[in-house]
């Protein structure tokens, strides 16, 4: 009878298993990177992203770099944190319809390496905005941030 060589410690030398990604593509294997930018703000709310596996960091995939990662979800996120409500009716119009085209084309490059993918934004008004414009995207109230 052989000893359980994980049983002694012996496995914890071994390299984590590469992430295994639907379609092969290297650039769909979640990479950490430094958070851009300055806005403390915004990286704290991103950090704070329920079962995050990148808190600290930004997580680049297929050519994009997401604000969080649930890893077991396998859910990518966007973190919006405008002071939305403070805007004039012409502002918000403007910035629903830039962050609705920014965000679907951010969702298909989530999707397209099989993850999921979930924006988060600081005011209902905003979340209400954003799913009138665009239905087919998950928004989600940040009761977190």
């Amino acid at each position: 009878m052989h000893p359980d060589p994980e049983a002694q410690g012996v496995g914890a030398n071994r390299r984590p298993p590469v992430p295994v990604t639907p379609n092969g593509d290297p650039k769909c294997i979640p990479e950490r990177v430094p958070h851009l930018g300055g806005d403390v703000l915004h990286n704290q709310c991103a950090d704070r992203v329920p079962q995050n596996g990148m808190s600290g960091f930004d997580v680049l995939v297929n050519g994009k770099r997401f604000d969080a990662l649930q890893s077991a979800a396998r859910i990518l996120w966007e973190i919006k944190t405008d002071n939305f409500d403070t805007y004039t009716p012409a502002l918000q119009e403007i910035v629903i319809r830039k962050q609705v085209a920014e965000l679907r084309r951010e969702r298909d490059l989530a999707k397209a390496c099989g993850y999921g993918f979930r924006v988060g934004v600081r005011s209902s008004k905003h979340v209400t905005e954003l799913r009138d414009a665009a239905d087919d995207l998950t928004v989600v109230l940040m009761d977190w941030c």
